[in-house]
């Protein structure tokens, strides 16, 4: 993540250089809210392990989330953005069949958890066609890093795979504000590949309560997976989402 935050410093360093005198802003766009587990299906390793569900045999109970996105933008059509976007999902129960997970060999009808952790860290560079009060379409590029953990355990034995990478996403925005102070937010990063796919939109309505502060209320889906190497594992997670955002 440190790594990540001097790439951003140094690429606005030369970019405003360029354009001394220009118009810039800075977002500061805070979520939260409730998470949901949709499927979650995993496979470790891909050829000899077990098929197990996260979701349907064993079960995952909701909780809360917290991102973070800052935003600059410089005269409303260049925007470069840094994300973080931590996410743990917590998995009990039993399953009727022996689980082989990682090296390790649980045996059937015992209580297991089952741990799920995806943080996301992402640099966005976002191109703004014909911004305005009322409508805005911007389409841009994501370098997204993943770190990852899914773990198994009982009260004698636990085994985990770790998961560090990276991935390029196509990143999108849209606002159609028809009614002046409130209208519609879309947002998101995705992109599709034959070893899997990664989808992180939100749908969301936009209040603004004055020039420089907003709200918003929608519902955001994160999915995807991959089927390569040594891992089989896809996953919905389903957010209802209350947040800011903070212009300066």
């Amino acid at each position: 993540m440190k790594f990540m935050v001097k790439i951003v410093i140094i690429v606005l360093l030369a970019f405003t250089s360029g354009y001394a005198g220009a118009y810039s802003r800075l977002d500061i766009d805070f979520e939260t809210g409730a998470v949901f587990s949709g499927y979650n299906d995993i496979r470790i390793p891909n050829e000899t392990g077990t098929d197990i569900s996260f979701s349907k045999e064993l079960k995952t109970d909701p909780t809360y989330f917290v991102r973070t996105k800052i935003n600059y933008s410089i005269n409303d059509k260049h925007n470069f953005a840094i994300f973080a976007a931590p996410l743990r999902l917590n998995a009990n129960g039993k399953v009727n069949k022996p689980v082989f997970f990682e090296g390790v060999e649980f045996p059937a009808n015992v209580q297991l958890k089952g741990k799920y952790r995806f943080d996301s860290y992402r640099f966005t560079y976002r191109y703004d066609f014909h911004p305005s009060e009322r409508l805005m379409f911007g389409i841009g590029i994501t370098a997204k890093i993943r770190d990852a953990a899914i773990g198994i355990e009982d009260n004698m034995t636990k085994s985990e795979k770790l998961n560090t990478g990276f991935v390029p996403l196509i990143n999108f925005r849209g606002e159609w504000m028809p009614f002046g102070k409130i209208g519609l937010l879309l947002d998101g990063d995705a992109l599709a590949a034959p070893q899997g796919r990664a989808e992180d939109v939100l749908i969301a309505i936009r209040f603004r309560i004055t020039k420089d502060i907003s709200l918003k209320l929608g519902y955001r889906i994160l999915e995807g997976g991959a089927d390569a190497g040594s891992v089989y594992s896809f996953t919905l997670v389903h957010y209802i989402v209350f947040g800011s955002i903070v212009s300066f």
